[in-house]
């Protein structure tokens, strides 16, 4: 088993400057989490966005796993998930894990 940190991701209540919108999820996110040297993921949710208020209302910390089921298993608990992150097969699931938000993300 094997997970890798992605970034950290942090509601804001405004639009910081080049964000882009996620029609499907309903939420603005800044375009890379490459541009910040400490890889922050910052999140602006929209009124009927799919995901649950404890994502928009709390932060997370996103890995890379190289397997979803081993990793939601050893959870706390379900947030939302598993569901398709994009149209090439990825995955992903937001979990608790000791009174932590994990995204767990598997790539296709």
């Amino acid at each position: 088993m094997a997970a890798e940190y992605m970034h950290i991701g942090i509601p804001v209540l405004n639009r910081k400057p080049g964000m882009v919108y996620n029609e499907w999820g309903k939420f603005w996110v800044n375009e890379s989490v490459d541009e910040y040297d400490y890889k922050i993921e910052y999140l602006k949710f929209e009124e009927g966005t799919p995901f649950p208020e404890e994502i928009h209302r709390n932060p997370h910390v996103a890995y890379k796993v190289d397997d979803l089921e081993h990793y939601i298993a050893d959870a706390d608990s379900v947030i939302c998930g598993p569901m398709a992150a994009n149209d090439k097969g990825d995955r992903l699931a937001f979990v608790w894990k000791d009174g932590a938000i994990l995204e767990l993300y598997q790539e296709a």
